[in-house]
């Protein structure tokens, strides 16, 4: 039988917390599944449907958007596919719809690969690689990014996962985000300029309620510890679930919704880590430039916090 999401990766290891188990897809090398001990950490949908709402997928060679699809280089317009119509926005990068195939494979990890050709809109071709591989302490996901052309290549990654702590309502956990100002947008989600959180409603650094908010935001000025970013969502019990990143993350979007599937109409929330926020293309903003044959490596995870495997 063949799923939207293509074939399902099951991986699995043991920790001092429990068995700790991910599903991971090969369309868009997506994370479907996470539980410690069948304790879920992402929202889970069934695997006859494809990701709701971008649950878990990669997002590369740009993460959120990019005006009417519309770019310049080399004083030549550029026109990319418009993904998101509701808005006349090219979204997510062009390996949402992508079957990755599997180069590597273990009991605990995986590593997916899949290449982006020249194409209406982005005319070089690069080499991609994700691995995911199950740690003591959650999931963690490393990207490779390989310019394989002869033209240096514009890229940008993310990432589009939601989180939960299965048994507590999503509503009821507390959100912190480590982001010092936030990308003011016009009503098409497009930046309009960057605001300090200081005395704002968009100052979670301290944490906020999730159900007393409702997001589908950008935030700047991502603040690093020890070369690590970390934006969490904690428990009235005091365990937690994390994005971890590395600092090359510059940027976070936060989406909260109430049409996840099978969450019963309770909200569901996105922490997307990304090198660069939306308009990268236009903007230049987080945007790295590979030239031929220059490789780019970076990570980031799903951490948990305070399980017992008791």
């Amino acid at each position: 039988m063949t799923l939207p999401t293509g074939e399902q990766f099951v991986l699995e290891t043991s920790t001092a917390s429990g068995d700790l188990q991910a599903t991971i897809t090969a369309v868009a090398a997506g994370i479907r599944t996470l539980t410690i001990n069948g304790i879920q950490l992402v929202p889970e949908y069934p695997e006859d449907q494809s990701q709701p709402m971008g649950a878990g997928i990669v997002l590369v060679p740009w993460p959120n958007r990019i005006r009417d699809g519309v770019w310049t280089h080399e004083g030549v317009e550029r026109h990319l596919a418009i993904t998101e119509p509701s808005r006349n926005n090219a979204i997510h990068g062009l390996l949402r719809y992508t079957e990755y195939r599997p180069i590597a494979r273990e009991r605990d990890s995986v590593t997916l690969q899949a290449n982006i050709y020249p194409q209406l809109g982005y005319p070089f071709l690069l080499g991609t690689a994700v691995h995911y591989e199950l740690v003591s302490d959650g999931l963690k996901v490393t990207h490779f990014i390989e310019n394989l052309g002869a033209d240096a290549a514009p890229v940008a990654i993310g990432a589009h996962p939601y989180l939960k702590i299965g048994g507590v309502p999503t509503a009821d956990l507390t959100l912190r985000l480590e982001a010092a100002s936030h990308i003011e947008v016009d009503d098409r989600l497009l930046p309009t300029g960057e605001l300090p959180v200081d005395g704002t409603e968009w100052d979670f650094r301290e944490g906020r309620r999730v159900g007393d908010v409702t997001l589908d935001d950008a935030f700047g000025e991502v603040t690093s510890h020890d070369g690590t970013v970390v934006h969490t969502l904690t428990a009235p019990d005091g365990r937690s679930v994390s994005i971890w990143a590395d600092d090359e993350f510059d940027y976070v979007q936060a989406f909260t919704t109430h049409e996840f599937p099978g969450e019963d109409g309770e909200v569901a929330i996105a922490v997307e880590p990304m090198t660069a926020p939306a308009e990268a293309f236009n903007s230049g903003r987080g945007l790295r430039w590979l030239g031929p044959g220059e490789e780019w490596q970076l990570s980031w995870g799903i951490r948990f916090e305070g399980f017992s495997a008791d």
